[in-house]
């Protein structure tokens, strides 16, 4: 198959871990990938293996790590 883009979503957490494997391998493999996720996370950190893109929220860091 031809590469193409992809738009990732990921919830943060276990979701994103076992996510990010196969984000990694869809680079290797040509495809464009882009990650969408909130400027306050836990899990989901930049690569030099996708784009990402952040966006605000109304919650800092510390609220986060309290929910958890």
């Amino acid at each position: 198959a031809a590469a193409g883009k992809l738009l990732v979503v990921p919830a943060d957490g276990s979701h994103w871990l076992s996510m990010r494997e196969v984000v990694d391998v869809l680079t290797q493999r040509g495809h464009e990938v882009v990650v969408v996720a909130p400027e306050v996370t836990r899990s989901i950190k930049p690569s030099k293996n996708f784009e990402m893109k952040m966006y605000s929220v109304s919650y800092t860091e510390e609220e986060l790590n309290k929910e958890f």
